[in-house]
């Protein structure tokens, strides 16, 4: 079987205080997953930037990772014609 690569595209807006991320899922063949994150910095906090940026990315991927996990289970269940009862990630 060739090898594929699936690419993770992340896009950074930042707008005052808040930082939104998004994160695409690329290659897989038929589907493109996109997922969001968001961060806000509390007024009172020094504005650091690259502090939102990070946990922006990283809410994005987490809630990318979960959908390719819900994904998989419905392909699983599909072609097993079973439940998953248990999948550890």
């Amino acid at each position: 079987m060739p090898s594929e690569t699936w690419h993770v595209r992340v896009s950074i807006d930042t707008e005052n205080r808040m930082t939104r991320a998004e994160a695409r899922l690329e290659g897989k063949p038929d589907t493109v997953l996109v997922a969001e994150g968001t961060a806000r910095a509390n007024p009172e906090d020094p504005h650091i930037p690259a502090i939102g940026r990070e946990l922006a990315v990283a809410r994005a991927l987490s809630e990318l990772s979960h959908q390719l996990v819900h994904l998989t289970v419905q392909d699983i269940e599909s072609s097993t014609h079973r439940p998953v009862r248990h999948l550890k990630t």
